[in-house]
Formats: structure tokens, C-alpha cells, sequence
């Protein structure tokens, strides 16, 4: 197993972009049903992960929560940096799942620091469990 075989490419994954508004962020997390989403530069790095959390305290610390206001600012105004990083492709699995247990999704970067994509615990429980069914039949 490895990290490619567990990999939602980032055409098939959703993501926001860094200078996208708020409202923008809210309504793409909103239409997929996520709770996070992963950030990228319009170069195509991965800058960060937004989650409603950060929305709400960027609301509850406003002064003015008009929407017009909300789409003065945008996704980079309110990013964590340190929230949810991103690994590379060549990380080992053994690393893969200790990310995985701090994160619900870990966010994968090629050589170059661009974002290629998501691996989610989710994927990497059902392939586990796969594994192991597999050996327990032999």
C-alpha cells in the first residue's frame, strides 16, 4: 500500500482558493458538506485548511457581520497556517497514519510544494480493514 492508491486527486477533490471571499469559502464548504477545506495559492500550492471554526470566529470577532462585509475579505484574512499541514507523496505509511490521527483529511504537495490531492482517514480506515480481511481469509 501506498500513498498513491489512496489519493483523491485535486480534480476530483474540492478546494478553495486563497483570495476567494468568505462567502465564496462558506458556500463551496456548504454545497460539498464538508466542515474543512483544503486552501491553495492560485499557482496551485497548498497554503492551508480553512474550517467552519475559522469562519465563526472570524464572525463572532467582527464588528459588522453584513455580507457585504464578508466579501471584502478573504479566505487568507482568516487561514490558520499551522492547521492541518500538508505532507509529501513520498511520506512512508507509517508517518501517513499518525497524520491521519490528528486529521480527518491530510492535504498531499509533490516536490514542488503543489498540491496534488487529499488522502482521508476514512480511505486509509476502509483499505486497513480491506488488508486485513484479506489475511484473515488466507
Amino acid at each position: 500500500m501506498n500513498i498513491i492508491s489512496l489519493l483523491i486527486p485535486k480534480e476530483i477533490s474540492a478546494f478553495v482558493y486563497d483570495d476567494c471571499t468568505l462567502r465564496q469559502g462558506l458556500e463551496k464548504m456548504r454545497a460539498h458538506g464538508y466542515t474543512a477545506i483544503p486552501v491553495l495559492t492560485r499557482e496551485g500550492k497548498y497554503a492551508g485548511t480553512v474550517s467552519e471554526g475559522d469562519f465563526l470566529w472570524n464572525m463572532l470577532d467582527a464588528q459588522n457581520n453584513s455580507i457585504r462585509d464578508k466579501e471584502k475579505l478573504c479566505i487568507a484574512d482568516i487561514i490558520r497556517k499551522d492547521f492541518n499541514p500538508s505532507v509529501n507523496v513520498y511520506i512512508s505509511m507509517e508517518e501517513l497514519l499518525r497524520c491521519s490521527v490528528n486529521q480527518s483529511f491530510i492535504p498531499v504537495v509533490d516536490d514542488r510544494d503543489y498540491y496534488i490531492g487529499i488522502v482521508t482517514r476514512q480511505k486509509i480506515i476502509l483499505t486497513l480493514m480491506k488488508k486485513m480481511e484479506l489475511e484473515w481469509r488466507s
